[in-house]
C-alpha cells in the first residue's frame, strides 16, 4: 500500500498550521492519497535536509508513495536543497505534491519543466550569493580591514601572566618548572616565549640557581 507524508515545516511565529494541514488534507482527498501521515519539525537555519525530520522520513518511502506540502519552498532553506531532494524524489519514483501552484512532480513533463526551472534559478542563486560575498570582500578590504586569519602569536592563558613569567625566568626558574605551575606544557611554553620574542635569559643580578617555589 502506498504511503502518503503530509511534511509541516514550522517556526514561532507561523499563525497558520492548522490552515496547512487541513490544505494539505483537502488536496490528499482530492489527488485520492491514501491516509496522510504527519511529518512535523521546527524551523532550522541551513542544516542539512538529510539530518532532518524529512530525511528521516524520506529513507522510509518506497516507488509510489507521495509527500504533500503546503508550498515548494516548505521542503528546503533554499532553491539548490530544494532542487536536491527534488531529483532524489524523481529518482526514487516518489511524487511530491505542493498544495500552492497545484504541483504535481511524479516525473510528468510538468515535473521536467519545473526541474529545469529551479536548476536554472539555484545557479542565479549561487551566483548572486557568490557576487554579494565577492563585494563584501572588496568593500571590506577598500575601508583597511585585513582579510584572511589575523597574524600574531594569538591569545594563550599565559598572557595574563607575562609579568610574573618573565620575572620567575630571570630569577633563574626552570622552563619545566614555569609550565608546570601555569598548567601547560614545556613544548606549549617554548611556542609562547618565542611567539612574543620574550627574552629567557637569567639575570646578572640572581644569587642562586635555586628554582624560586
Amino acid at each position: 500500500m502506498a504511503r502518503t507524508i503530509g511534511y509541516v515545516r514550522v517556526n514561532p511565529e507561523d499563525q497558520n498550521l492548522p490552515q496547512k494541514r487541513a490544505d494539505i488534507l483537502s488536496l490528499a482527498n482530492f489527488k485520492n492519497l491514501d491516509q496522510v501521515e504527519w511529518v512535523e519539525e521546527k524551523d532550522s537555519d541551513n542544516q542539512d535536509w538529510r539530518k532532518r525530520k524529512l530525511g528521516e522520513a524520506f529513507e522510509t518511502l518506497q516507488a509510489g508513495d507521495a509527500i504533500i506540502v503546503s508550498e515548494l519552498s516548505r521542503l528546503g532553506r533554499s532553491t539548490l536543497q530544494i532542487l536536491e531532494i527534488m531529483g532524489q524524489a524523481k529518482k526514487r519514483d516518489i511524487a511530491i505534491h505542493a498544495v500552492k501552484g497545484g504541483w504535481t512532480l511524479n516525473g510528468t513533463m510538468e515535473s521536467k519543466i519545473v526541474l529545469n526551472m529551479l536548476a536554472m534559478m539555484a545557479e542565479i542563486e549561487h551566483d548572486l550569493i557568490s557576487e554579494r560575498t565577492k563585494k563584501g570582500l572588496r568593500a571590506a578590504k577598500a575601508k583597511g580591514r585585513q582579510l584572511g586569519r589575523p597574524r600574531g602569536p594569538g591569545k594563550s592563558k599565559l598572557d595574563q601572566h607575562r609579568v610574573e613569567i618573565e620575572a620567575l625566568l630571570k630569577n633563574g626558574s626552570t622552563k619545566s618548572f614555569v609550565a608546570k605551575r601555569y598548567g601547560t606544557t614545556t613544548a606549549n611554553l617554548y611556542n609562547w616565549l618565542k611567539k612574543n620574542e620574550i627574552d629567557t635569559s637569567p639575570s646578572t643580578t640572581v644569587v642562586s640557581n635555586r628554582e624560586v617555589k
